[in-house]
This record gives C-alpha cells, structure tokens and sequence, in this order.
C-alpha cells in the first residue's frame, strides 16, 4: 500500500509540474501576443519591456516575471507569429488539383499577407539581421528559417507533383529565391509602394514553371 500511495503521490506531482508548465508558456504565448503590435510598429532597437508594458493590458513587472529579458520576450514572439506562419499555405498544398489552381490560390495568401501583416514580417527580417550580431537569436533564427524552407518546399514540390516533374533546385535554393523576392516587395510595400505586390506576384507567377 504504501509503495502504491507513494507512486500516485509521484504521479500526481509530475502532472501538476505539467499542469503549471503548461499555464505558464500559456501566460508566456498571451503577453507574446500583446506584444507583437508594439514590437512590429517600433522594431528591436526601439522598444522597451517597459514601452511594451505601457502599450498593452499588462504591467512591466508581469513581463518581467515571465520573461528574463527583452530579448527572450522577442524570441517568444516571433517564433509564436512563425509558427503560424508556417501553415498558412498548407490548406492551398492540400487542396489544389492542378498547377494553376495552386499558384492562385498561393498568389492569393501571399498578396494578403504581405498586406495584412507587413509589420510582422518587418520583425522577423529585424530579427534575422540582428542574429549577426546577437548570439542569443541565432538558435531560434536558425530555427524559424528551417521552418519556412520547409513551407518553401511543400509548396514547389506539389506544384512538381501536380506536372509530374520534381523540383529542379534544393529546399534550401529555392527559399533563398522566394525570401529574396519577399523581403524586397517588403521594402517597397512599407515605402507605399502600390506595385509592390502585383510585381511580387507576377514574379512568382513567371518563377514557379521554371523551377519545376
């Protein structure tokens, strides 16, 4: 009896010890969230813990308790708004049954997000450049660019599927391409640029058939 009260006491202990994990990174993931607004519109450098603070529901001291410092909360951040990133075309992936239905309904996502959420991804390319310089970023940089390469790659190699062809290029090539193309219709969508995006998506539209 007594070997099996103190196997449930360990059991009971350890998911407890879960319990409080979870609703920690859960508290973790919810400051996160108040915090992307701020952080896309002033970027890094800029911004505080305690601009973040005042910008939001919450008090500095809660940010404090829940993050060691600033740049863990931003690390929290932007691997919270990639990982959603990340699926955003995998409903298109899966549902296309030809080339032409995936590329528009992959020009489609890409043109909304670029202009639903161009301070975020104004974040992330501040994030990765500023991982040259700060070792405490590189892990998850790293990370979340694997991540989108992967996205990358589900991508071009249905569209090879769907023309019974394979990808002419590596993963890691081809998200090169496509960041490239990006980043810099990112730049000149934030310079209220208005060919910005159709350029982007004529760019992807003449690119596709090439690679694969």
């Amino acid at each position: 009896m007594a070997r099996q009260a103190t196997r449930v006491a360990q059991r009971v202990a350890v998911a407890t010890e879960v319990l409080r994990d979870e609703k920690f990174n859960a508290r973790r993931i919810e400051l996160a969230e108040a915090a992307l607004e701020t952080l896309g519109e002033l970027g890094f450098a800029r911004t505080s813990l305690r601009e973040i603070a005042q910008n939001s529901a919450f008090t500095h001291g809660v940010f404090h308790y829940y993050f060691s410092d600033k740049l863990d909360l931003i690390c929290c951040c932007v691997r919270h708004y990639k990982a959603k990133c990340v699926t955003r075309y995998d409903e298109v992936v899966t549902s296309a049954q030809s080339r032409d239905e995936l590329t528009e309904g992959f020009l489609a996502k890409l043109a909304a997000t670029l202009q639903d959420e161009a301070r975020m991804h104004r974040l992330w390319y501040d994030l990765r450049s500023q991982a040259m310089f700060e070792a405490a970023f590189r892990k998850d940089v790293l990370e979340i660019d694997k991540s989108l390469e992967a996205m990358i790659w589900r991508i071009a190699s249905r569209y090879a599927e769907l023309g019974g062809t394979r990808p002419a290029s590596s993963p890691a090539a081809l998200y090169a391409l496509f960041d490239g193309l990006f980043q810099s219709a990112l730049l000149k969508h934030l310079a209220n640029d208005d060919r910005a995006i159709p350029e982007l998506l004529d760019e992807v539209r003449r690119l596709l058939p090439t690679i694969c």
